[in-house]
C-alpha cells in the first residue's frame, strides 16, 4: 500500500499519528490517492462563508423553521416546546438530518460548489447526479456511527457511489470525527451487515467479517470547510464526540453517475428490477441519460435517531 505520507499540505495529526495529505488542487495526484486509497482530502471544499452559512440554517432546521422534521432527543425523556428552549439546547436535541438540502438554500448551493464537482467528475466521470444529504450536528456526548459502507444502503449497481463528507467545524478525534480503512474499497465486496448496541453509536446497524482490524484504521482530523471525497465500498465509522464543549458539524452527500439506474426502492408493480429507478435527484454535472423519466420529489427532511432515548423512538 503506498504511504499515506506525502510532501503535500496536511490535515492536523496528532504527534504519534502520520498526517494524510490535503489536496489544493484536484489532479492526477488527488485521483491516483483515491483510486489507491479509497479517499482524498480536498481543502477548501467550502469556504468560511459557505460554511457558516450551512451552521446557521442547522439552527432553522432544528427549530422547525423549514418545516417539521421530527422530535430531537432532550434527553430527559421530556418533550419540551423548542420555543422554550435556547438555541444551545434546540441544537443539542439532534445528532442528523437527512435531506437537509430539500429546504435549505446554503446546503443546496454545497451540492454543486465548483470545486466539489471537479472532484466529483475526476472520480466519477463526466455526468454525476446527487440523490442524498445528511446534516450532522453531534454536539458533545453525542454517538458515532458503526463500521459501514454507505453501497450497502445506497446501492449504485456500478459502484460508482461517492461521498462528500465536509467539515463545518474542525473535526478531531475527541469530537467524533470519521476513521477510514484505507483500501478496504477494493475488493468490491460488500459485507454483511448486524444489529449493534454499542453506546459509543447510533442505531445504525453495523458491518461485520471483513478482512481490517481497527488497529488498520486511520481519523480524519481536518479543518473546518475541508472535504473528505470517499468510494462508497470504503468501510468506515466514527465514534462519539467526546469533547468537554462544541460541536462537530458535517455535512455529508452522496453522488453517482448519471448513467447508472438506483434500485434503492423496492421495483413498482409491475416494474421490472433492472430498470427500478430512484428519481428524486439533482443533476450536479454533465447530463442525465434517463432524464426522459423526469424527476420526482419523494424525500423530506427528517431527523435521524440516535440512541439517547431507544432506536425504538
Amino acid at each position: 500500500m503506498t504511504d499515506l505520507l506525502t510532501s503535500r499540505p496536511t490535515a492536523p495529526a496528532a504527534a504519534d499519528r502520520p498526517a494524510l495529505p490535503l489536496f489544493d488542487v484536484v489532479d492526477e495526484a488527488f485521483v491516483a490517492h483515491y483510486a489507491e486509497h479509497g479517499f482524498a482530502l480536498l481543502a477548501g471544499a467550502l469556504t468560511p462563508e459557505q460554511v457558516a452559512a450551512i451552521n446557521a440554517d442547522a439552527l432553522r432546521l432544528c427549530r422547525g423553521d423549514y418545516g417539521d422534521i421530527g422530535y430531537g432527543w432532550s434527553g430527559d425523556g421530556e418533550n419540551v416546546p423548542v420555543a422554550d428552549l435556547s438555541d444551545e439546547e434546540v441544537l443539542r436535541r439532534y445528532l442528523c438530518i437527512h435531506y437537509p438540502h430539500k429546504v435549505s438554500p446554503p446546503a443546496l448551493e454545497a451540492l454543486t460548489v465548483p470545486r466539489v464537482v471537479d472532484a466529483l467528475v475526476s472520480v466519477i466521470g463526466p455526468n454525476v447526479k446527487a440523490m442524498q444529504s445528511m446534516l450532522f450536528v453531534k454536539s458533545e456526548g453525542k454517538p458515532g456511527q458503526a463500521w459501514h459502507q454507505d453501497e450497502y444502503f445506497i446501492p449504485t449497481r456500478d459502484r460508482s457511489l461517492t461521498a462528500v463528507w465536509i467539515a463545518l467545524d474542525d473535526a478531531t478525534v475527541e469530537n467524533g470525527c470519521l476513521w477510514v480503512l484505507p483500501g478496504s474499497h477494493r475488493r468490491g465486496v460488500i459485507y454483511p451487515e448486524r444489529d449493534q448496541d454499542d453506546p459509543r453509536f447510533d442505531c445504525s446497524s453495523e458491518a461485520y467479517d471483513f478482512p481490517y482490524t481497527d488497529e488498520q484504521s486511520v481519523p480524519v482530523e481536518i479543518p473546518a470547510g475541508t472535504a473528505l471525497v470517499f468510494n462508497g465500498y470504503l468501510l468506515h465509522r466514527s465514534l462519539e464526540n467526546s469533547g468537554k464543549h462544541g460541536y462537530r458539524r458535517a455535512l455529508a452527500n452522496h453522488y453517482m453517475s448519471a448513467e447508472s439506474l438506483l434500485p434503492w426502492r423496492p421495483p413498482a408493480e409491475g416494474e421490472h428490477m433492472a430498470m427500478t429507478d430512484y428519481r428524486d435527484v439533482v443533476l450536479v454535472a454533465g447530463e442525465d441519460p434517463y432524464a426522459w423519466k423526469g424527476t420526482t420529489d419523494l424525500a423530506r427532511p427528517y431527523s435521524r435517531p440516535d440512541k439517547d432515548g431507544g432506536c425504538d423512538r
